[in-house]
């Protein structure tokens, strides 16, 4: 198995940055303001031929009082406990603090190996790392983890030091496994639902809107099968994201969606379909997802309030019209099951194989039930189709004349194929492609 290496220390020592850094990605937002960084999230990071997994945590408060660092605090224990090693991140500037001395303290009560990294040294020198030798937790490394200084001989002595059996790689998966971003308003229970499908508090959960402000990652295995989920920070109607945090959120969930393979639009079934509902559901289409639709809190809703879900959801959202719905309660686990079904369904309709003649005897069908209507002294001739894509799923048609073809017929043949192919859960895009005309040089040429 790969090492786990979890960063742990105060708010706003630089952890999300060193995250970004040893994963040579921008997974985790960076900002000036602390608490940004509140769920674990996980990245692969590598050094030469040693690969390794690298957690990032909220920042440990002590003496915090509010509920949401508890939580914060929890999730970073957590991360501990899975840990083979800690780096334990301070602020050189900020020089030692109380409070680096309450988490040291923590660290030691752990038992695990734990290394000191002395953050934004940039311009110091290694004596600024000096004073949390105090610490009592071995020699701290001076690093900057904005500029790279010092962080590769870092993360090298903290692999070397781990048991050889712990360096070994993985052996490479051949299998696919389906990534689902779990999208929607503040507050309709996404945490909650990510929770009930992986069986434990995976992420914060809380009663106030924008507890999730990352996207975070949660790979999990479920009768086999093995999913990775992506928890998103709600997203609001534009105009009410105000901070710069938040609109980082923001962009960090539409990544999310335009990565996933399958995203779970959730509803709330008390407050019904939004405005903002139809807006994240828009994006999702343009962007080509498969979805599917899980409306929230049914075990909550009387029976009025459950009709006018069912009706608004086709009232509002007719796009999503080759989705599947279900109806879920991620705070008793009902309907969980049925959940991941569509979005197996959803995830095997999105990366199908569609064989070039099947395509092309279906389109003969259609053809044949209903040809394309004339426009004026040209009828569009379809001759055959091939896949041109999948995920989703694109479908090119080729023929004569096919430029004169409206919306109309393509949601027609659209339709047909979606049927004779099942594919339920994923868009599906059509391309017409007509040939060149063989006669117009001849034509030219004699005038």
């Amino acid at each position: 198995m790969k090492p786990v290496v979890a960063l742990v220390g105060r708010p706003n020592v630089g952890k999300s940055t060193l995250f970004n850094r040893l994963t040579r990605s921008r997974a985790a937002i960076v900002a000036d303001v602390p608490g940004v960084t509140r769920d674990r999230h996980y990245g692969e990071g590598r050094i030469g031929a040693r690969g390794f997994i690298v957690v990032d945590t909220g920042g440990l408060a002590p003496g915090a009082g509010e509920p949401i660092y508890a939580e914060m605090a929890r999730q970073a224990e957590l991360a501990i406990a899975e840990a083979d090693a800690v780096i334990f991140v301070t602020d050189a500037r900020a020089g030692l603090v109380p409070a680096d001395r309450e988490i040291a303290e923590r660290l030691r009560r752990s038992a695990k190996r734990v290394w000191v990294a002395a953050n934004k040294c940039e311009g110091l020198g290694p004596a600024a790392a000096a004073e949390f030798h105090e610490l009592g937790l071995g020699a701290p490394a001076a690093i900057s983890a904005e500029h790279g200084d010092g962080v590769a001989a870092l993360i090298e002595a903290v692999l070397e030091a781990l048991p050889q059996a712990a360096q070994e790689e993985a052996a490479p998966e051949a299998e696919r496994h389906p990534r689902v971003a779990i999208v929607g308003r503040p507050n309709v229970g996404k945490s909650t639902l990510v929770n009930a499908l992986v069986g434990e508090e995976r992420v914060i959960a809380a009663p106030e809107p924008g507890t999730t402000r990352d996207a975070i990652e949660v790979p999990f295995e479920r009768d086999g099968r093995r999913y990775t989920l992506v928890d998103t920070a709600g997203l609001r109607r534009r105009g009410r994201s105000g901070d710069a945090v938040e609109r980082f959120s923001i962009v960090k969930t539409l990544q999310a969606i335009e990565r996933a393979n399958v995203a779970v639009l959730v509803l709330d079934a008390l407050a019904g379909v939004a405005e903002q509902d139809a807006h994240i559901a828009g994006y999702i289409l343009e962007r080509g997802r498969a979805v599917v639709v899980a409306v929230n809190k049914w075990e909550a809703a009387d029976r009025e309030a459950r009709a006018r879900a069912k009706q608004e959801i086709g009232w509002k959202l007719p796009f999503l019209g080759f989705a599947e719905t279900v109806y879920v309660s991620a705070r008793t686990g009902r309907g969980i099951a049925e959940m991941l079904r569509a979005v197996d369904a959803a995830y095997g309709a999105a990366m199908a194989k569609l064989p070039t003649p099947r395509l092309t005897r279906a389109l003969a069908e259609a053809v044949a039930r209903q040809a394309p209507p004339r426009r004026g002294y040209v009828r569009p001739k379809p001759r055959y189709a091939h896949q041109g894509g999948s995920n989703p799923p694109v479908i090119v048609v080729h023929g004569n004349a096919l430029e004169h073809i409206g919306d109309a017929y393509r949601r027609y043949l659209e339709g047909w194929f979606r049927r004779r192919f099942r594919l339920k859960g994923t868009p599906l895009r059509i391309e017409f492609r007509t040939a060149p005309n063989p006669y117009v040089e001849r034509r030219a040429g004699r005038g």
